[in-house]
């Protein structure tokens, strides 16, 4: 059965719609599930997640997301949920979300106050809460032959590799090391500079030097 749905935006992860709350006797264990669907809407935002579809498992439930035109939908089933009715579940939500001003989207700053759409979300759930009805059943044998191009992945992994780039993250930077010649970065930069410059002046002068000496030389020499 659909137990919790999700619409977000990919900009930012900012959560628009939910569906209206169903099943309020659910609502407790439920909210540490949609916490973790907002937390996949955020991985998605930061680059983290990059497949445009994805189903992640979740103890006995599997959270499939779907991402197109900016948009994320994200719906966490039971584990036996068929997976593919899962996804045209969201494809149905997403062709609605469609059919909205995408400028209006972008201004909503409040979390789940896009409550127009929550509405309409419901309505298409209750089209999926009986797999055997005979429209699902239809949609089922339809793609029956078909392979479904969804990553699969478990929600440890992900929090896993989220906890390591944060420890990466805040590891202090390893300072460069002095140089032992020039005593300080500072100098060192200097030296560099100006050394090739100090190298053909004096160059020169030993060749001016050189010069005038065998010239010396030479006249001393005549005499």
């Amino acid at each position: 059965m659909v137990k919790v749905t999700i619409v977000g935006r990919a900009s930012d992860g900012f959560p628009l719609a939910q569906g209206l709350r169903y099943m309020n006797e659910e609502n407790g264990y439920l909210s540490c599930y949609r916490q973790q669907a907002e937390f996949i809407l955020q991985e998605i935002s930061k680059g983290a997640l990059t497949a445009s579809k994805m189903t992640i498992h979740i103890d006995h439930y599997s959270l499939n997301y779907l991402v197109e035109k900016g948009v994320i939908f994200i719906v966490l089933c039971e584990s036996t949920y068929p997976r593919k009715l899962a996804f045209h579940y969201l494809q149905d939500i997403q062709k609605e979300f469609d059919k909205f001003d995408k400028t209006l989207i972008g201004k909503i700053t409040r979390p789940y106050s896009f409550v127009k759409f929550d509405g309409i979300i419901a309505n298409i759930r209750r089209q999926y809460i009986d797999t055997r009805t005979q429209a699902n059943l239809s949609k089922l044998n339809a793609s029956r032959k078909q392979e479904l191009d969804v990553v699969t992945e478990d929600l440890h992994k992900i929090l896993e590799r989220r906890r390591n780039s944060e420890t990466m993250r805040r590891l202090p930077v390893t300072p460069q090391p002095v140089s032992s010649i020039w005593c300080s970065p500072h100098l060192e930069v200097i030296a560099l500079k100006w050394t090739p410059i100090m190298v053909t002046v004096i160059t020169s002068m030993a060749l001016v030097w050189a010069s005038l000496v065998l010239t010396d030389n030479f006249i001393i020499s005549s005499w």
